[in-house]
């Protein structure tokens, strides 16, 4: 059993994440929330699904992470020519020493955006596969290890559908969390003008954290203390949606464990070393919601998976933590 979280650690914590959000936020306006739910994902050793339509700053909040994060970032663009050998690199015959080398691709690094990532072939999806849950790439039979941290943002727009192949089940599982952008208020949209009016901010963001602070943050997370009754109330919800009448398919042991991570890391983010019930209600919707497939029923009468999830949550009784 992990030794519990001090309350110094809980207030370094806080200090780090919070200067990485700020730094964050001198590109990215009016998206805390967005920004905190991609955060806690990273400290969750998850990846995230930003589904939205094009030009609202995805791929610009992908990178401003990377930067303040201190860590390598590498983009991967995806297109339906794109190989599995593309991502994840190849071996290439030496002819001087009569050996074959192998030559990283692009997801050897920390920080990897896959844009457009329902673009690329399923057969090129699936090479994520591995990489996502396992941390490693096998090549030619031999596995090489990823660096750590590992942290994969996908980007897709659900708009647009000529061209693109939409990700399978077993893929937006693995993703542990689906966030959504939206456009700026008024407000924000004239402060973005105002930003870009004699370059891009992004070139201002300075990296505020390093890749061991990182996962020093997530090894604090795996510390924070989830009570027997909140593991009862997350399993219970993850039951419902199995049981909803409007769903086919609910969500599996993994968004449990999902859900549950999380909670630790929204608690470590505001300065608990331990989870309370509204830490898994405020997150119930971004780590289960994409793992749902609805029936055809449903989605006629347009009840979206959101929808069912805080239906769910409204029907569980909220546990009293003594």
């Amino acid at each position: 059993m992990s030794k519990p979280l001090s309350e110094s650690e809980c207030k370094l914590a806080v200090e780090r994440i919070q200067r990485f959000i700020n730094e964050v936020e001198k590109v990215i306006v009016g998206k805390r929330r967005t920004i905190k739910l991609i955060t806690a994902t990273l400290l969750s050793c998850g990846h995230t699904l930003i589904e939205d339509i094009p030009g609202v700053g995805k791929t610009t909040l992908a990178k401003a992470m990377a930067r303040a994060s201190g860590c390598e970032f590498k983009r991967i663009q995806c297109t339906p020519d794109l190989l599995p050998s593309d991502i994840t690199g190849t071996s290439v015959y030496n002819q001087k020493t009569g050996d074959f080398s192998f030559r990283p691709g692009p997801i050897f690094a920390h920080f990897v955006l896959v844009d457009e990532i329902n673009r690329a072939t399923p057969r090129t999806q699936a090479s994520l596969l591995e990489c996502m849950e396992e941390f490693q790439v096998t090549v030619d039979g031999v596995t090489y290890s990823l660096p750590r941290p590992f942290f994969l943002i996908a980007t897709e727009n659900p708009i647009e559908q000529r061209g693109t192949y939409p990700l399978p089940e077993s893929q937006k599982d693995r993703f542990l969390t689906r966030v959504h952008m939206g456009y700026p208020e008024h407000e924000e949209e004239v402060d973005v003008l105002k930003r870009q009016e004699h370059g891009h901010p992004i070139e201002n963001v300075e990296a505020v954290l390093s890749p061991e602070e990182i996962v020093e943050l997530q090894k604090f997370t795996l510390r924070v203390h989830v009570a027997d009754a909140l593991r009862e109330y997350i399993v219970t919800i993850v039951e419902m949606t199995r049981r909803h009448q409007e769903a086919l398919l609910g969500a599996s042991p993994r968004g449990s464990i999902g859900l549950m991570r999380m909670s630790q890391a929204w608690a470590l983010m505001h300065g608990r070393n331990y989870v309370l019930p509204d830490d898994i209600k405020e997150l119930a919707v971004p780590v289960l919601s994409h793992r749902l497939i609805l029936h055809h029923s449903a989605t006629l009468k347009g009840i979206t998976q959101t929808q069912i999830i805080e239906s769910v949550i409204h029907s569980v009784p909220v546990p009293i933590i003594r």
